[in-house]
């Protein structure tokens, strides 16, 4: 099966015309949730986090904060590097997580041939991915434009009910722009705010290599051009990194015998944005939690998220395999079920064992849990300083704060019910008081650690 992408390499990072519009009703809710990294300014903690912000990004990126990544620091550098392209279209850049087993059977089924032309696994599974990354991908596009001039475009104001959000909690637009001293316009800035860090660390270490598709480049291609020109991109939220977790998210769900290292694969490749200097940690944070809050709310089968035409919610040129704004998911539940027996054929069929047996067979990066548990620990919060103390303490009941979280949960691991679900979460949810912990329903998103849920989760079946 073959689709065209013709906007693959650039949809969820450097903004399209198809991507300019108003804010929808589910824009709306993750703008709000995003927005408390407009205040940041005005408290003594919000600016330490700033501050931190900056430094702890360029310290990853030239390497003098030297995480425990799953691979080398040279050799996680040119990860990055091919990581900097997005095959949105099958998602098969992030099969790694599946082990290089199921990856290859994967692989073997999704792939691209060249930068517009992929395969997949299914019509269903194709459909699942196609309705998912327009979802998240719009609300992280909506996002960009909104946190950096108020605009859906650069040019044309928003709504004056989103204007309000800023209205409301006294935030203000640019906010990484006028405190790296890179505010919108000014020279080597970004032109409409949240200049990104290529644009504003002090330094950015090059990674030289070859690409996704073995062709010679560096990150500043990548950054600057030619081949992708993120300069008058804005930064905030990081729509790499929403890619990144919501592929990783669905393929945790419809593999979930891979669920740990899957969500070890997200945050993988949201850390390696920053590597690339293409990205600051607070962008990655922001992206993570829009990806797991909208994820949550389609397996929930919220109304709002349903129902909806590809078209209607900026789905790229040829989503959904050469009928765009045709697919609409009315139960996101029912349609899971569909593309993980598509899914899970295709994947015995190509390992020759069931896929239980097959998802053990695996002698890459992510074939050590120690070192993924390691890994995604560290970018829980990348040691930003806590903003809201109140929340720093708190254990927040996500049964209560955000029920519908459970499902991310759930759908993988059926035997839960949802409040068992809630429960895991509740328990191994991670620090609080980070810039979105604010106690919003939203906030909650940004402390869940999916790793240690479901290994939890994962282990309940044995009993």
């Amino acid at each position: 099966m073959t689709g065209i992408v013709k906007l693959g390499l650039v949809a969820a990072c450097a903004l399209a015309p198809w991507q300019a519009g108003a804010q929808t009703a589910v824009n709306m809710a993750v703008l709000k949730g995003l927005a408390p990294v407009a205040v940041l300014s005005k408290t003594y903690d919000g600016r330490a986090a700033l501050a931190a912000n900056l430094t702890v990004t360029g310290a990853i990126q030239t390497g003098a904060i030297r995480q425990p990544t799953l691979l080398p620091f040279a050799d996680q550098q040119q990860q990055a590097l091919k990581d900097a392209f997005i095959t949105d279209g099958d998602l098969s850049q992030l099969a790694d997580g599946l082990g290089t087993t199921l990856g290859g059977a994967y692989h073997a089924r999704a792939h691209y041939n060249d930068r517009e032309r992929y395969t997949n696994v299914s019509q269903t599974v194709a459909g699942l991915i196609a309705y998912t990354n327009a979802t998240t991908g719009s609300d992280s596009n909506a996002g960009k434009y909104f946190f950096a001039n108020l605009t859906t475009d650069g040019k044309t104001p928003v709504s004056e009910e989103a204007a309000d959000i800023l209205k409301r909690n006294g935030g203000v637009p640019d906010i990484f722009g006028r405190s790296y001293g890179r505010p919108a316009g000014s020279p080597g800035a970004d032109a409409f705010g949240n200049s990104r860090p290529f644009q504003t660390e002090p330094s950015v270490l090059p990674i030289i290599g070859p690409d996704y598709f073995n062709v010679p480049a560096d990150n500043n291609a990548y950054n600057k051009g030619p081949i992708t020109n993120l300069i008058d991109s804005p930064s905030y939220p990081s729509g790499h990194t929403t890619y990144g977790y919501m592929g990783s998210l669905v393929l945790a769900v419809l593999v979930p015998e891979r669920y740990q290292q899957m969500i070890a694969r997200g945050a993988e490749y949201g850390n390696d944005r920053i590597l690339m200097g293409a990205h600051y940690a607070m962008d990655v944070l922001g992206g993570r939690a829009l990806a797991t809050h909208d994820l949550a709310h389609l397996l929930a089968n919220d109304p709002a998220y349903l129902g909806r035409r590809l078209t209607s919610i900026a789905a790229p040129t040829g989503m959904g395999q050469g009928r765009p704004g045709t697919d609409a998911i009315t139960d996101s539940r029912a349609t899971v079920e569909a593309a993980r027996a598509d899914l899970k054929a295709a994947l015995q069929a190509g390992c020759g064992n069931p896929v239980e047996v097959c998802a053990r067979e695996d002698i890459g990066r992510f074939s050590d849990p120690a070192a993924n548990n390691a890994f995604y620990a560290v970018t829980q919060t990348y040691g930003l300083p806590v903003v809201y103390p109140e929340m720093a303490g708190k254990v927040e009941d996500v049964g209560q704060v955000a029920p519908e979280a459970g499902y991310l949960l759930t759908v993988a691991f059926p035997y839960l019910t949802l409040e068992q679900a809630n429960r895991i979460l509740t328990e191994t949810e991670g620090p609080g008081g980070g810039f979105l912990n604010d106690g919003s329903p939203f906030g909650v998103y940004s402390r869940l650690n999916l790793y240690a849920a479901a290994g939890r989760a994962a282990a309940l079946a044995s009993k």
